[in-house]
């Protein structure tokens, strides 16, 4: 392709979000991209970028004119992004002190989850979640890591809700230190359950057992929440 040398040369900021990108201009009204683009990146009339419109869709744009409203781009290819993993997976984890749990946001985004819900659990100690800013971090980080969707944050729920929402995936594991050795299951959809820093409650235990889960473990180890949840996104997801 034409401007292939030209991405694979230098480092190009990548945008998500609801662009048109059918034609060959481009204007972004969002404030927050606008001040981005010129406070943040600080970037120049005549530099490239790239712009994903959540559907798969991408362009590598030329910055051609800021004005007070926005910014016009010049599209100058289009391309197919394929970096998405098959695999849809959603991630159930208990809620976590806040720096805990915003890692797990970060970086769960980055390995490729699909779905973040936050669950209240028995042991559950800290509830004030900033969901603006979960979102916010979430954005940074798939776009940083050249995905081209920003997975979807749900409110906090009961542990019994999650259960009920996780009935529509095709297998669920539940990882806990007494479970089975983890098995990889082929599926099109799969959840992935993390407790709290406490663990698990027997009666959310029992829970998952009847609801058909797959109780697993990460190993004879005892990880903290947050690095239990990047681990098993990662062997979920199966890159």
């Amino acid at each position: 392709m034409l401007f292939f040398g030209i991405i694979n040369a230098m480092k190009l900021h990548r945008f998500i979000g609801d662009y048109n990108l059918v034609s060959d201009q481009v204007e972004i009204t969002d404030i927050q991209v606008l001040k981005q683009m010129k406070n943040v990146l600080r970037l120049k009339i005549g530099e490239q970028i790239l712009l994903c419109d959540r559907e798969g869709n991408e362009v590598l744009a030329k910055i051609i004119a800021f004005v007070k409203a926005g910014v016009s781009l010049r599209v100058l290819e289009k391309m197919e992004n394929k970096n998405e993993p098959l695999r849809r997976v959603t991630l159930y984890c208990a809620v976590l002190k806040r720096e805990n749990f915003e890692l797990v946001c970060q970086k769960a985004t980055e390995i490729g989850v699909k779905e973040i819900v936050p669950v209240i659990t028995k042991r559950t100690v800290k509830l004030n979640l900033n969901l603006e800013r979960l979102q916010k971090i979430m954005k940074e980080a798939a776009e940083q890591s050249g995905r081209q969707i920003v997975p979807v944050l749900h409110e906090p729920v009961e542990f019994g809700e999650a259960i009920e929402h996780a009935r529509k995936n095709e297998v669920n594991y539940f990882f806990d230190i007494d479970g089975s050795a983890f098995v990889e299951t082929l599926t099109g959809t799969a959840g992935l359950f993390i407790g709290a820093e406490g663990g698990w409650d027997d009666s959310e235990v029992k829970a998952v057992k009847k609801a058909g889960f797959q109780i697993t473990t990460l190993g004879k180890l005892t990880l903290r929440a947050e690095t239990a949840a990047l681990v098993a996104s990662y062997l979920v997801i199966g890159q």
